[in-house]
C-alpha cells in the first residue's frame, strides 16, 4: 500500500524536502535521504533527489511510511493567541486581497518569533480570518519598535513575486522619524557603508537613503526618509551616523536622553508603500500611532 499526494501550486519549484516536511513528516534530512534511497518515496513513478524541485501535479507516492507517524511532532513551539486578541489584530488590516493583505503593524511586536521573542505577527494573523484558506508568507520585514504598513502574502507565487520586487527595488517605501538636534539642511541623501556581522564574518554593505526635512528646531528634527536599499536597521543606522539618532532607539542613541525625555518607543513608522503589479498601481499609508501624533504637535 502507498500514500498518494498531488502537489500545489503554492510549491511550484519548491525543494522536494522542503515540501515533504511541510506537507507530509517533519523528519531529520538524513531519514528522507535514507527513504528516497530504499524506493519508499517516488515522484511521477520515479526516483528523486532530495534536491529534486517539486512542480504543480507532480504525483508523490510514499510507501510503508506508517510507523514513522510518531515524529511529526515540531520542534518549534507556535505562538497561539486567544481569539480576542486574533480580532484585535484584524482592526491593523489595511488591504485584504486573495493573494496578500496590508496591515499597519503596531510598534513592540516583532514579525516572526526569536531568542529574545515568542509573540509574533506571522502566528497572530495565521489565527485570524484574513487567512482561514491560505497561510501568511513573509516578503519584508520590519524591526520589532518600528511601526507601520507592512505586507504579507497568502500564496507562494505571490510572495516569490513580491520578494523580487522588493529585490528589485520596485517597491518604494517612505518612513516619518522624529531625531534628536537640527538635521543639516545641507543633507538630502545618505550614503554610508554599514557593517554588520553574521556568524562572526564581517559584512560591508552600501546603503542609500534619501531624506526631507519636514519640520526642525534646536531640539528635534521631524524627517521623510525613502531607502532605496534595504540594510538591517539602515535608517536607524544612518541618522545616527551623521550624529541625529532616532527617539526612543535603545540600540543607536544615548539611553540617558530617551529617558529625560521620557519617549515609550522608537519614534520611527512605515507611512506609506506602493508598488505595480501587471500594470495595476498599489498604493498603501498607515497612519502613525498618538504618541507620534502629539509629540510632533507639542515640540514643533
Amino acid at each position: 500500500m502507498f500514500k498518494k499526494f498531488i502537489v500545489g501550486k503554492d510549491y511550484q519549484d519548491t525543494r522536494f524536502d522542503k515540501w515533504f516536511k511541510q506537507n507530509v513528516l517533519n523528519l531529520p534530512q538524513s531519514l528522507i535521504e535514507k527513504l528516497i534511497r530504499k524506493n519508499k518515496i517516488k515522484i511521477n513513478n520515479k526516483r528523486i533527489k532530495t534536491s529534486y524541485r517539486v512542480k504543480i501535479n507532480d504525483v508523490v507516492k510514499l510507501y510503508g511510511i506508517e510507523s514513522l507517524k510518531s515524529q511529526t511532532k515540531s520542534t518549534k513551539d507556535k505562538y497561539k493567541p486567544s481569539k480576542k486578541e486574533a480580532a484585535i489584530y484584524s482592526d491593523f488590516v489595511l488591504e485584504d486581497n486573495d493573494n496578500f493583505i496590508v496591515i499597519n503593524k503596531p510598534r513592540g511586536i516583532p514579525v516572526q518569533s526569536g531568542t529574545k521573542s515568542f509573540k509574533n505577527i506571522i502566528d497572530i494573523l495565521k489565527n485570524t480570518k484574513h487567512f482561514e484558506n491560505s497561510k501568511p508568507f513573509i516578503v519584508h520585514r520590519l524591526d520589532k519598535e518600528t511601526s507601520g504598513v507592512m505586507i504579507v502574502a497568502k500564496n507562494r507565487e505571490y510572495a516569490q513575486l513580491l520578494t523580487s520586487l522588493f529585490r528589485l527595488r520596485k517597491v518604494h517605501k517612505t518612513y516619518i522619524a522624529i531625531s534628536y538636534g537640527s538635521v543639516s539642511k545641507k543633507i538630502n541623501i545618505l550614503k554610508d557603508n554599514l557593517v554588520t556581522y553574521e556568524n562572526n564574518k564581517k559584512l560591508v554593505q552600501k546603503a542609500i537613503s534619501y531624506l526631507k526635512i519636514l519640520k526642525t528646531n534646536n531640539n528635534f528634527s521631524f524627517l521623510e526618509l525613502k531607502p532605496i536599499t534595504g540594510r538591517k536597521h539602515q535608517l536607524r543606522k544612518q541618522l545616527y551616523n551623521i550624529g541625529n539618532p532616532i527617539l526612543g532607539d535603545d540600540k543607536y542613541a544615548n539611553k540617558e536622553l530617551n529617558k529625560n525625555i521620557k519617549i515609550k518607543g522608537l519614534m520611527l513608522h512605515a507611512y506609506k508603500i506602493k508598488f505595480m503589479i501587471n500594470s495595476v498601481k498599489y498604493n498603501y499609508e498607515a497612519k502613525f500611532n498618538d504618541d507620534f501624533s502629539k509629540f510632533v504637535k507639542y515640540n514643533f
